[in-house]
């Protein structure tokens, strides 16, 4: 059996999709994905310069696609907020927000609110993006919401007693603790919003420049080599990482709070298939204190549920 591709799926013309992280990686090949499937695709990018960099490439790849780009950064919830007016200025509906962008294994850092750097960025950020958007995702036609997790999930663990890791900060552990939160998150939504089908998604081990950040804020300059040098034995390219997230945004057999991954070697690479996620991310009591937690973090109170 061949494997998926985005020719596989339906036409996406007519709906409109917001990609966080969107110039680069991930987030660019997700973008290329429902572009050429016909969706008006917003990119929504930390650098205007380089998500209109990236538009420019994207339109020279994608004949006739439609791309805008405005200003997000995760890492400031004023920047979250103004994102959303802007975009609520321009659509009223919004069909597909994919909760993509995010940093990875970052010596400590605290973004603009003073949140740990992965945790704000990766979970936080996303959970008050999604709410600012909310009302224009419900008055939307059968509309979706993917966040991006990963296999790194699976060693993660939520501490509520030390959400921001200001007592024992561990790159690898914070960065765990994102990707749960944003499983926990995704099927938590799929729970309260009726009118939404939200899911997970991850991407395997796909060569993108999430890897080389962490080592360029650290300054190790052995240690981002080392990753360039995995990266090029064992991950897969990210418009193959890009197919889970792209399968979950756009198929009719996808259901609210599934989880989609590559089928190939542990999970790393592959054609995309439906998978479970780890058993923390199905604990509904965590997600429900999670919720409630990021609620009071962020300022966003979207669902009365």
């Amino acid at each position: 059996m061949s494997q998926w591709t985005v020719a596989d799926a339906p036409d996406q013309s007519g709906r409109v999709a917001v990609v966080t992280g969107a110039n680069s990686g991930l987030g660019y090949e997700v973008t290329k994905g429902l572009a050429d499937l016909g969706a008006e695709v917003v990119m929504a990018c930390r650098s205007i310069d380089r998500g209109e960099s990236a538009r420019r490439d994207l339109e020279r790849e994608v004949p006739g696609a439609s791309l805008s780009v405005l200003e997000l950064d995760l890492a400031d919830l004023d920047s979250v907020a103004a994102f959303a007016d802007a975009f609520r200025e321009a659509h009223d509906d919004l069909h597909l927000l994919v909760n993509n962008a995010g940093v990875m294994a970052l010596p400590r850092r605290e973004t603009a609110d003073g949140f740990e750097m992965q945790f704000g960025t990766n979970h936080l950020g996303h959970f008050a993006l999604t709410g600012h958007l909310l009302p224009a995702i419900e008055g939307a036609d059968e509309p979706r919401v993917a966040t991006m997790s990963s296999g790194i999930h699976e060693r993660g663990h939520i501490d509520f007693d030390d959400l921001q890791r200001e007592r024992d900060y561990d790159k690898w552990a914070a960065y765990g603790q994102s990707k749960l939160a944003n499983l926990l998150f995704a099927y938590e939504l799929d729970r309260r919003a009726d009118a939404v089908l939200s899911v997970g998604a991850h991407p395997g081990y796909a060569a993108t420049n999430l890897q080389t950040a962490g080592p360029e804020m650290a300054g190790s300059t052995v240690r981002k080599v080392a990753m360039e040098a995995a990266n090029a034995v064992f991950a897969q390219d990210a418009d193959d990482g890009a197919l889970p997230m792209l399968y979950a945004l756009t198929m009719p057999d996808v259901r609210g709070g599934e989880y989609y991954g590559p089928g190939g070697f542990m999970g790393m690479r592959g054609g995309p298939e439906r998978q479970r996620s780890s058993e923390r991310s199905y604990d509904r009591e965590t997600a429900r204190r999670l919720w409630a937690v990021s609620e009071d973090l962020t300022g966003v109170s979207y669902l009365s549920r």
